[in-house]
Protein backbone atom coordinates (compact mmCIF):
# COMPACT_ATOMS: atom_id res chain seq x y z
CA UNK A 1 0.00 0.00 0.00
CA UNK A 2 1.51 3.34 -1.14
CA UNK A 3 1.27 6.26 1.02
CA UNK A 4 -0.47 9.13 0.31
CA UNK A 5 1.38 11.75 -1.77
CA UNK A 6 3.59 9.06 -2.24
CA UNK A 7 5.71 9.27 -5.88
CA UNK A 8 6.28 6.05 -7.47
CA UNK A 9 9.75 5.14 -8.83
CA UNK A 10 8.17 5.49 -12.66
CA UNK A 11 6.36 8.85 -12.06
CA UNK A 12 9.39 10.26 -10.08
CA UNK A 13 11.69 9.26 -13.23
CA UNK A 14 9.10 11.19 -15.46
CA UNK A 15 9.39 14.48 -13.65
CA UNK A 16 12.43 16.28 -13.88
CA UNK A 17 13.77 18.93 -11.09
CA UNK A 18 15.25 22.21 -12.26
CA UNK A 19 16.04 24.68 -9.01
CA UNK A 20 12.27 25.29 -7.72
CA UNK A 21 10.83 24.30 -10.64
CA UNK A 22 9.11 20.79 -11.91
CA UNK A 23 8.98 20.17 -15.55
CA UNK A 24 6.98 17.52 -16.96
CA UNK A 25 7.65 15.74 -20.21
CA UNK A 26 5.76 16.69 -23.24
CA UNK A 27 2.38 15.06 -24.04
CA UNK A 28 2.13 12.33 -26.74
CA UNK A 29 1.57 14.05 -30.06
CA UNK A 30 -0.65 10.97 -31.65
CA UNK A 31 -3.18 13.74 -31.94
CA UNK A 32 -1.10 15.49 -33.87
CA UNK A 33 0.08 12.62 -36.20
CA UNK A 34 -3.57 11.69 -37.10
CA UNK A 35 -4.49 15.16 -38.11
CA UNK A 36 -1.31 15.34 -40.28
CA UNK A 37 -2.05 12.00 -41.70
CA UNK A 38 -5.55 13.12 -42.11
CA UNK A 39 -4.41 16.00 -43.87
CA UNK A 40 -2.46 14.11 -46.30
CA UNK A 41 -5.39 11.88 -46.83
CA UNK A 42 -7.67 15.02 -47.87
CA UNK A 43 -5.16 16.44 -49.96
CA UNK A 44 -4.28 13.38 -51.69
CA UNK A 45 -7.30 12.17 -52.27
CA UNK A 46 -8.71 15.43 -53.89
CA UNK A 47 -5.54 15.01 -56.26
CA UNK A 48 -6.48 11.48 -57.33
CA UNK A 49 -10.43 12.15 -57.11
CA UNK A 50 -11.12 11.42 -61.21
CA UNK A 51 -9.28 7.98 -60.28
CA UNK A 52 -12.15 6.15 -59.06
CA UNK A 53 -10.38 2.62 -58.60
CA UNK A 54 -7.77 4.08 -56.63
CA UNK A 55 -7.37 3.82 -52.46
CA UNK A 56 -5.13 6.47 -50.42
CA UNK A 57 -4.68 5.33 -46.41
CA UNK A 58 -1.82 7.01 -44.35
CA UNK A 59 0.26 6.08 -41.09
CA UNK A 60 2.83 8.37 -39.94
CA UNK A 61 3.16 9.81 -42.91
CA UNK A 62 3.72 6.85 -45.28
CA UNK A 63 0.87 6.79 -47.85
CA UNK A 64 -0.42 3.40 -49.19
CA UNK A 65 -1.88 3.61 -52.58
CA UNK A 66 -4.15 0.49 -54.06
CA UNK A 67 -6.33 -0.17 -56.26
CA UNK A 68 -5.98 -0.59 -60.56
CA UNK A 69 -4.90 1.96 -62.93
CA UNK A 70 -5.01 1.88 -67.16
CA UNK A 71 -0.89 2.00 -67.41
CA UNK A 72 2.37 1.67 -65.93
CA UNK A 73 2.39 5.65 -66.84
CA UNK A 74 -0.80 6.86 -64.47
CA UNK A 75 1.29 4.25 -61.92
CA UNK A 76 4.40 6.45 -62.11
CA UNK A 77 2.14 9.79 -62.15
CA UNK A 78 0.07 9.09 -59.09
CA UNK A 79 3.78 8.15 -57.22
CA UNK A 80 4.93 11.67 -57.84
CA UNK A 81 1.57 13.30 -56.73
CA UNK A 82 1.92 10.74 -53.75
CA UNK A 83 5.62 12.11 -53.14
CA UNK A 84 4.80 15.76 -53.75
CA UNK A 85 2.50 15.88 -50.89
CA UNK A 86 3.11 18.17 -47.74
CA UNK A 87 4.43 16.06 -44.73
CA UNK A 88 4.54 12.55 -46.80
CA UNK A 89 7.62 10.54 -45.98
CA UNK A 90 7.23 7.51 -48.26
CA UNK A 91 4.75 6.44 -50.80
CA UNK A 92 4.44 2.49 -50.96
CA UNK A 93 2.64 1.79 -54.60
CA UNK A 94 0.77 -1.01 -54.34
CA UNK A 95 -1.05 -0.18 -58.09
CA UNK A 96 -1.69 -2.84 -60.30
CA UNK A 97 -1.85 -2.10 -63.82
CA UNK A 98 -5.64 -3.34 -66.30
CA UNK A 99 -4.47 -5.80 -68.33
CA UNK A 100 -2.07 -7.63 -67.10
CA UNK A 101 -1.04 -10.89 -68.43
CA UNK A 102 -3.77 -10.47 -71.11
CA UNK A 103 -1.27 -10.51 -73.45
CA UNK A 104 2.06 -12.41 -73.88
CA UNK A 105 5.25 -11.15 -73.65
CA UNK A 106 6.52 -12.33 -77.45
CA UNK A 107 3.38 -9.89 -78.61
CA UNK A 108 4.00 -7.25 -76.35
CA UNK A 109 6.97 -6.99 -77.78
CA UNK A 110 6.01 -7.34 -81.12
CA UNK A 111 3.43 -4.09 -80.44
CA UNK A 112 5.97 -1.87 -78.79
CA UNK A 113 8.64 -2.97 -81.76
CA UNK A 114 5.81 -1.71 -84.12
CA UNK A 115 4.85 1.14 -82.47
CA UNK A 116 8.54 2.55 -82.13
CA UNK A 117 9.16 2.24 -85.74
CA UNK A 118 6.93 5.26 -86.28
CA UNK A 119 7.78 7.33 -83.11
CA UNK A 120 8.77 10.74 -84.07
CA UNK A 121 8.17 10.36 -87.44
CA UNK A 122 9.54 13.33 -89.49
CA UNK A 123 11.92 14.57 -86.38
CA UNK A 124 15.31 11.95 -87.55
CA UNK A 125 13.63 8.61 -86.64
CA UNK A 126 15.93 7.04 -89.48
CA UNK A 127 18.97 8.06 -86.79
CA UNK A 128 17.24 6.17 -83.85
CA UNK A 129 17.84 2.32 -82.90
CA UNK A 130 16.08 1.40 -79.95
CA UNK A 131 15.81 -2.02 -78.77
CA UNK A 132 12.78 -3.75 -76.85
CA UNK A 133 12.67 -6.68 -74.66
CA UNK A 134 9.74 -8.08 -72.34
CA UNK A 135 9.97 -10.44 -69.35
CA UNK A 136 6.76 -11.01 -67.53
CA UNK A 137 5.31 -7.66 -68.81
CA UNK A 138 8.79 -5.59 -67.74
CA UNK A 139 9.94 -3.78 -71.11
CA UNK A 140 13.58 -3.13 -70.81
CA UNK A 141 14.49 -0.70 -73.80
CA UNK A 142 18.52 -0.33 -75.18
CA UNK A 143 19.79 0.67 -77.92
CA UNK A 144 20.35 4.37 -79.79
CA UNK A 145 18.45 7.55 -79.48
CA UNK A 146 19.31 11.04 -81.56
CA UNK A 147 18.75 12.87 -78.69
CA UNK A 148 16.93 12.92 -75.45
CA UNK A 149 14.11 14.09 -76.38
CA UNK A 150 13.38 10.70 -78.63
CA UNK A 151 14.48 8.58 -75.58
CA UNK A 152 11.87 9.87 -73.83
CA UNK A 153 9.56 9.55 -76.58
CA UNK A 154 10.63 6.06 -76.10
CA UNK A 155 10.17 5.50 -72.84
CA UNK A 156 6.71 7.57 -72.38
CA UNK A 157 5.25 5.22 -75.34
CA UNK A 158 6.16 2.36 -73.46
CA UNK A 159 4.93 3.36 -70.64
CA UNK A 160 1.30 4.25 -71.69
CA UNK A 161 1.03 0.82 -73.71
CA UNK A 162 -1.30 -1.52 -72.34
CA UNK A 163 -0.19 -4.41 -70.20
CA UNK A 164 3.24 -3.01 -69.45
CA UNK A 165 4.16 -3.05 -65.37
CA UNK A 166 7.02 -1.47 -65.78
CA UNK A 167 9.63 0.00 -67.75
CA UNK A 168 14.09 -0.26 -67.74
CA UNK A 169 15.66 3.10 -69.78
CA UNK A 170 18.59 1.43 -70.89
CA UNK A 171 18.89 3.45 -74.05
CA UNK A 172 22.45 5.36 -74.72
CA UNK A 173 21.99 9.06 -76.29
CA UNK A 174 24.04 9.29 -78.64
CA UNK A 175 26.92 12.00 -77.92
CA UNK A 176 26.34 15.76 -79.49
CA UNK A 177 28.88 16.50 -82.17
CA UNK A 178 28.75 18.32 -85.53
CA UNK A 179 31.27 15.64 -87.20
CA UNK A 180 28.72 12.87 -86.12
CA UNK A 181 25.89 14.90 -87.21
CA UNK A 182 27.03 15.13 -90.83
CA UNK A 183 27.82 11.95 -91.40
CA UNK A 184 24.40 10.75 -90.16
CA UNK A 185 22.87 13.10 -92.74
CA UNK A 186 25.61 12.37 -95.22
CA UNK A 187 25.29 8.38 -94.46
CA UNK A 188 21.46 8.66 -95.25
CA UNK A 189 21.91 10.64 -98.63
CA UNK A 190 24.51 7.64 -99.18
CA UNK A 191 21.97 4.53 -98.41
CA UNK A 192 18.45 5.95 -99.08
CA UNK A 193 19.46 7.47 -102.29
CA UNK A 194 20.56 4.81 -103.86
CA UNK A 195 18.47 3.11 -107.27
CA UNK A 196 18.09 0.24 -105.29
CA UNK A 197 17.47 1.45 -101.75
CA UNK A 198 15.40 4.07 -102.57
CA UNK A 199 12.36 1.88 -101.94
CA UNK A 200 12.54 2.45 -98.69
CA UNK A 201 12.74 5.99 -98.12
CA UNK A 202 9.10 5.68 -98.71
CA UNK A 203 8.03 3.66 -95.74
CA UNK A 204 7.51 6.44 -92.88
CA UNK A 205 9.04 3.95 -90.93
CA UNK A 206 12.60 4.57 -92.10
CA UNK A 207 13.17 0.59 -91.94
CA UNK A 208 17.10 1.29 -92.31
CA UNK A 209 18.54 2.88 -88.88
CA UNK A 210 21.75 4.28 -89.11
CA UNK A 211 23.46 5.24 -85.85
CA UNK A 212 26.27 7.03 -85.32
CA UNK A 213 28.92 7.47 -82.52
CA UNK A 214 31.87 8.97 -82.47
CA UNK A 215 32.30 7.96 -86.22
CA UNK A 216 31.51 4.45 -85.82
CA UNK A 217 28.22 4.01 -87.66
CA UNK A 218 25.98 0.95 -87.17
CA UNK A 219 22.77 -0.33 -89.19
CA UNK A 220 20.13 -1.65 -87.65
CA UNK A 221 16.91 -2.92 -88.92
CA UNK A 222 15.32 -4.99 -91.43
CA UNK A 223 15.40 -4.85 -95.13
CA UNK A 224 14.02 -7.25 -97.79
CA UNK A 225 16.88 -9.26 -99.32
CA UNK A 226 20.72 -10.22 -98.45
CA UNK A 227 21.41 -7.92 -101.48
CA UNK A 228 20.24 -4.95 -99.78
CA UNK A 229 22.09 -5.59 -96.54
CA UNK A 230 25.08 -5.44 -98.47
CA UNK A 231 24.89 -2.77 -100.75
CA UNK A 232 23.64 -0.55 -97.99
CA UNK A 233 26.73 -1.70 -95.64
CA UNK A 234 29.02 -0.66 -98.73
CA UNK A 235 27.10 2.79 -99.45
CA UNK A 236 28.02 3.33 -95.54
CA UNK A 237 31.29 2.37 -95.76
CA UNK A 238 32.13 5.10 -98.45
CA UNK A 239 30.85 7.94 -96.29
CA UNK A 240 33.97 10.11 -95.42
CA UNK A 241 34.74 10.39 -92.17
CA UNK A 242 33.59 6.54 -91.01
CA UNK A 243 35.95 5.22 -88.97
CA UNK A 244 34.02 2.13 -88.56
CA UNK A 245 30.75 0.65 -90.33
CA UNK A 246 28.62 -1.92 -88.31
CA UNK A 247 25.86 -3.42 -90.25
CA UNK A 248 23.44 -5.64 -87.99
CA UNK A 249 20.85 -5.57 -90.45
CA UNK A 250 18.88 -8.54 -90.78
CA UNK A 251 17.03 -9.80 -93.66
CA UNK A 252 13.43 -9.95 -93.78
CA UNK A 253 13.16 -13.76 -94.75
CA UNK A 254 15.39 -14.63 -92.35
CA UNK A 255 13.98 -12.91 -89.36
CA UNK A 256 10.12 -14.46 -90.39
CA UNK A 257 11.75 -18.34 -90.02
CA UNK A 258 13.00 -17.47 -86.54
Amino acid sequence: MKKAGQISAVALAAVLVMGSRVIFPPASNAAGNAQTDNNIKADLQNQLKKFKDVQVSVQNGVVDLEGTVQDFATKEELDKKAHRVKNVSAVRNMLKIAGAGEISDAQLQQKIVQKLQYDRVGYGNAFNAISVNVQNGVVTLGGNALGPVAADSAVSLASHFPGVQDVNNNITVDPLSPMDDQSRLQAYRAIYGYPSLSKYAMDPAQPIRITVANGNLTLNGVVDSQADKSVAGIRANGVPGIFKVTNDLQVASSTNEK
